[in-house]
């Protein structure tokens, strides 16, 4: 078996050709690769008249092959400028980039399918798939070290595309229960179409995943490694509605997947997947936030907050941690009765506050549920007020993942001479935003938070992107580009670590250092712990 830190990085590289995958080939289509190759350096506002495309997601295209050191990106934040230009690999991996093209038909095609369902149409294409993967799609791999690793992220770019909605389906469907990763298995034992059923298990036993005696298959060790982490393979699989509609976001209609009702269905994202997958990578940020939640709750009463507000609450389950945290492991716990706890989660989804009131009941949690925005504290802190005479100052407020995906507004006070350090690419409705106003807008955001939390604190964490020739550098051991990508396409703002910190400052809110935590812990870390204060 290979080590784990290789199968990680081959997990990773998968992520990166599921999202790579469907934005090189539609430029490829478009002509947009050769144009740079014959020019070699090329102005994004040049790109964007010659191709008549849509700035903004064009820019976050344009980086994702950055991230995969297939093109320089040059930003230049004083005159607003961003730049591409080609390296010694660009010609290379731009010939493979037609190779594409069966996962890019077949993102397409299952648009039009169950997506949890092994369904007869998709698979026949998914199975000509496997049968051309087997041979390496007809790739001679070359001797030559720089032109075979080139040919070989290209595989494995197509490979994640075969595994990654594989894997996941599998997962959510329940193929990784115990019974079946611990025992040999047939294919009719789990599936009504055992045929189809066992050409996806015969391909995954060519990647030695299984092994195979008669018709008998059993996870190997690698096999066991994937299918621990489907989830983490989830969320990127989530926005394949985002990924499959490549084509017109760059060159269309770039708000064709926004135009739905308040109350209907979202159409960027598949958020059952996108629930389920972020809650299996979730648990080692929430260590760290339970030692935070410990000391804070151990504290003499009168130092304590009175309460927890978790804006985004979801399904509910981070409510639900915290108060077993508190019940179980602090002094608070032990006095409830005496100094009940104000628990209060808040969505701007009305389907999730449904789901988040049904599951505290069943805990048997008390706790307000109701609507509210991430872009209006100061509603909020008044319905709080009026509602149930609850003090928003008074409580800790809590968030995952959630401020990067605050709706935009525009900026209504732009720093005259901000030049913003960031090196991601920012778009609202296919529109580019300059990253002086991303920056800009955060302050505001945070300025609007920052009366209410200077007492107990705003506990995040936070997804962050970094700069794409440091991705490029460290293909295999960051999912940077998947997020860069599935973020960028769907209009939100992940932005530094460092530049959170020094916006944050601006908005009088300071990052406590005992408390700050990266992952990884490095340079390459695109998650982040912070627990930010007034000082």
């Amino acid at each position: 078996m290979k080590i784990k830190s290789e199968l990680r990085g081959i997990l990773f590289r998968h992520l990166d050709g599921i999202t790579t995958a469907p934005v090189a080939f539609s430029l490829y289509k478009k002509g947009v690769l050769d144009f740079v190759l014959q020019k070699q350096k090329v102005a994004l506002s040049e790109l964007t008249e010659e191709f008549k495309a849509n700035e903004g997601y064009l820019n976050v295209a344009l980086r994702v092959l950055a991230s995969q050191g297939w093109l320089n990106q040059k930003v230049d934040n004083a005159k607003n400028e961003v730049s591409y230009s080609t390296n010694e690999k660009s010609a290379e991996a731009f010939a493979l980039v037609p190779l594409y093209e069966g996962v890019f038909n077949l993102m397409q095609f299952t648009e039009h399918f169950h997506p949890r369902k092994f369904e007869v149409e998709p698979f026949e294409m998914l199975n000509e798939l496997f049968r051309k993967y087997k041979t390496n799609f007809g790739i001679k791999l070359s001797d030559d070290e720089k032109e075979r690793s080139i040919q070989e992220q290209v595989l494995y770019h197509i490979e994640g595309n075969l595994v990654g909605p594989t894997i996941v389906m599998l997962g959510m469907t329940g193929m990784f229960h115990k019974y079946f990763m611990e025992t040999s298995f047939r294919p009719e034992e789990f599936h009504k179409k055992p045929e189809c059923f066992k050409e996806i298990l015969d391909f995954l036993t060519h990647l030695g995943w299984f092994t195979k005696k008669g018709d008998n298959y059993q996870f190997t060790e690698t096999g066991l490694f994937y299918a621990k982490r489907a989830a983490a393979y989830g969320v990127t699989v989530s926005y394949i509605p985002t990924l499959r509609k490549m084509d017109e976001l760059l060159f269309g209609n770039a708000s064709i997947l926004r135009n739905v009702g308040e109350h209907e269905a979202e159409l960027h994202v598949d958020r059952e997947m996108n629930v389920w997958g972020s809650g299996g990578a979730h648990a080692e940020y929430f260590k760290i936030v339970d030692e935070i939640i410990i000391e804070l709750f151990n504290r003499p009463i009168a130092e304590q907050p009175k309460g927890i507000l978790d804006m985004g609450c979801g399904n509910g389950a981070f409510l639900e941690h915290i108060f077993d945290v508190i019940e179980r492991q602090t002094q608070r716990g032990k006095m409830l009765d005496e100094y009940p706890l104000f628990l209060v989660g808040v969505d701007y989804n009305e389907a999730a506050l449904k789901v988040t009131r049904a599951n505290l009941i069943k805990a048997d949690i008390w706790a307000k549920v109701i609507w509210g925005d991430i872009g209006r504290p100061q509603l909020l802190a008044e319905t709080l007020k009026e509602d149930y005479d609850i003090d928003l100052k008074e409580l800790l407020n809590v968030r995952t993942f959630l401020d990067h995906n605050r709706i935009w507004e525009e900026p209504k006070h732009k720093t005259t001479n901000r030049i913003s350090t960031s090196t991601g690419a920012f778009a609202h409705r296919g529109k580019r935003i300059s990253n002086n106003e991303v920056e800009d807008n955060l302050l505001e955001h945070l300025l609007k938070w920052s009366p209410f939390v200077q007492k107990f604190g705003l506990l995040l964490i936070e997804l962050h992107t970094i700069a794409p020739e440091l991705t490029a550098e460290n293909i295999g051991r960051t999912a940077a580009t998947a997020y860069d990508a599935t973020h960028g396409f769907s209009d939100q703002y992940i932005v530094e670590i460092d530049v959170l910190h020094k916006i944050a400052a601006e908005a009088g809110l300071f990052s406590d250092d005992k408390v700050f935590t990266r992952f990884p812990n490095s340079d390459l870390a695109t998650v982040s712990v912070n627990l930010f204060k007034g000082k």
